[in-house]
């Protein structure tokens, strides 16, 4: 049986968390490591910025000082996530390894069914989205607004998963050197003013409205508290089936290791990086 590996890191920074991404990435795309399933957690909270976004762009840099929460900007694009109760999922493997690896859509609705499959082993029915905002009456009352733009989960795209209209899953992508890294949210609970406090947009009073009605949570979504734990099984079933492989517990390498700490202080830890007016190039 195919074999891919799984890297359970357990929570930590922001900073870390996108740097060892991008260094199994590499890992994966050279060639040197097979297929990576890594889950993990955020401690503390972290604002990740999609790579394209403006930090000033609607964050508070205030609140999130004031949380002690920290902000990281991302290697894939997109726009923010506030990271707090939740398990992040990031896969990596090469173009030539998955099916449609060669069209970004096409590899999003393939690495996207161990997602859904994870979260229907948990009793959820989630599917792609299709580019949609929040419910009629929250997109009349915000449409001569940018209060909401900042924020990741008031808008599904037709790579995220949703129920309802509603976005569970926030995902976003990178390819690099024959490689794809996906990863993505799977918020365990949704913290409406926690959210709204440090992304507040233009008009916070708009940007909760529109959240409201276009996020939902897992716990929202099943009716039932969920842990962290039992939304990770989840994942590792999910993926085991769907691609039909075994999933080996498999730490980092000594070389990602190394790499994920170059990546780390010469990058995704600096404000140079982090505070950066983003090229469109």
């Amino acid at each position: 049986m195919t074999q891919f590996r799984l890297n359970d890191s357990g929570r930590e920074t922001g900073f870390w968390n996108m740097a060892v991404d991008e260094a199994i990435m590499e890992a994966v795309a050279a060639g040197l490591q097979p297929p990576t399933l890594r889950l993990y957690g955020w401690e503390p909270p972290a604002v990740s910025l999609g790579y394209h976004q403006a930090l000033d762009g609607g964050i508070s840099r205030e609140a999130v000082r004031e949380r002690g929460y920290d902000i990281v900007r991302r290697p894939t694009g997109g726009r923010a996530i506030l990271h707090a109760d939740e398990l992040t999922y990031s896969f990596c493997i090469r173009q030539d390894e998955i099916a449609g690896g060669h069209s970004v859509m096409e590899s999003y609705r393939e690495i996207s069914r161990g997602i859904i499959e994870g979260l229907r082993i948990l009793g959820a029915q989630v599917s792609l989205g299709a580019e949609q905002d929040a419910t009629p009456e929250v997109e009349r009352a915000a449409a001569d607004s940018d209060a909401a733009r900042p924020i990741c989960f008031a808008k599904t795209a037709r790579c995220d998963l949703q129920a309802a209209g509603r976005k569970v899953v926030g995902s976003a992508q990178v390819r690099r050197h024959g490689g794809i890294l996906q990863h993505g949210s799977i918020p365990i609970t949704i913290d409406l003013e926690d959210q709204v406090a440090v992304m507040p947009g233009s008009d916070d009073r708009i940007a909760r409205q529109v959240l409201a009605g276009a996020a939902m949570s897992v716990t929202d979504l099943l009716g039932r508290v969920v842990t962290y734990e039992e939304i990770s099984e989840a994942m590792v079933r999910g993926f085991a089936e769907v691609f039909e492989v075994e999933l080996v517990p498999g730490d980092l390498s000594p070389d990602e290791q190394r790499r994920a700490r170059q990546l780390h202080d010469e990058r995704y830890a600096t404000a140079e990086w982090n505070e950066r007016a983003p090229s469109r190039s």
